[in-house]
């Protein structure tokens, strides 16, 4: 199996320990997918500093695909990031060289070789999720916090597996938002709830799993890893229950220590 991230990458500097963790979305997402040992690659732009070479460099250490991924003159993006005992909370974000950031003809091509193509809200990739989705290629997107806007109204009718954050609704409310999202042409909707585990619908019947009990260090990457595993268990074939659960496994391993990964 061979999986597609697209859009964004940031240094994520932890300002109390001095240090910085490669990571964003679909980077993450690319790297978590690797621990099933199948294929990933990142394709994106990283500025000519010593922070982008970190990221190339890591991930290849990973194992995955950085053939597209461009350098340019500036600066990598990076977010600061502020510990508040075990939970991270996010400070300024310099967006760098991925301000200008688009695809190509030849970025397109490569990700329709791919079994599904994974990105998010951050990515800048939305109005050309057409183009790909034009190659027959699976699409996951994350959401993250936006259930409304403009970033919706793009991506969605594209996006086979539709990824969202909330912990604060209410269960009748947030279902009665995946459906109105599921008619839209997600196969599934899932949304993940921090401590209340994960919430998937399919457009006929709703699936609900827990949380998988492990020592949390920082919660950096959590939400990238259950949708590395969820993605995982789908392009297996599995029960959306098993995806769920895939998901929740990989998410807890995160969990356990400092950075994305």
């Amino acid at each position: 199996m061979k999986l597609a991230a697209v859009g964004d990458n940031c240094i994520d500097y932890y300002v109390d320990k001095n240090e910085g963790f490669p990571g964003g979305n679909p980077v993450n997402v690319s790297v978590y997918f690797r621990r099933f040992n199948e294929s990933s690659s990142y394709t994106g732009v990283v500025g000519d500093d010593s922070f982008g070479q970190l990221m190339i460099d890591s991930l290849k250490t990973k194992g995955v695909d950085t053939s597209h991924i461009r350098v340019e003159t500036g600066k990598t993006a990076i977010t600061e990031v502020h510990m508040n005992g075990k939970d991270r909370v996010l400070g300024d974000y310099d967006e760098g060289v991925l301000k200008n950031f688009k695809l190509s003809d030849e970025d397109i091509r490569f990700l329709a070789t791919h079994d599904i193509v994974v990105s998010g809200c951050w990515g800048m990739i939305e109005k050309d999720l057409g183009k790909i989705k034009n190659h027959g290629v699976k699409i996951a997107f994350d959401f993250a916090t936006k259930l409304e806007g403009g970033i919706i109204e793009d991506a969605i009718p594209y996006v086979d597996l539709a990824f969202f954050s909330d912990d604060d609704q209410d269960d009748e409310i947030l279902k009665e938002f995946m459906i109105k999202i599921h008619l839209r042409g997600p196969q599934v909707v899932i949304v993940t709830r921090g401590e209340h585990g994960s919430l998937a619908y399919d457009g006929s019947n709703f699936y609900q799993f827990g949380i998988v009990p492990t020592c949390l260090v920082d919660t950096m990457g959590a939400g990238d890893s259950y949708i590395a595993g969820f993605i995982y268990g789908y392009l297996k074939g599995l029960s959306i229950i098993e995806c769920m659960r895939l998901g929740a496994e990989n998410s807890a391993t995160t969990l356990t220590y400092y950075g994305a990964w």
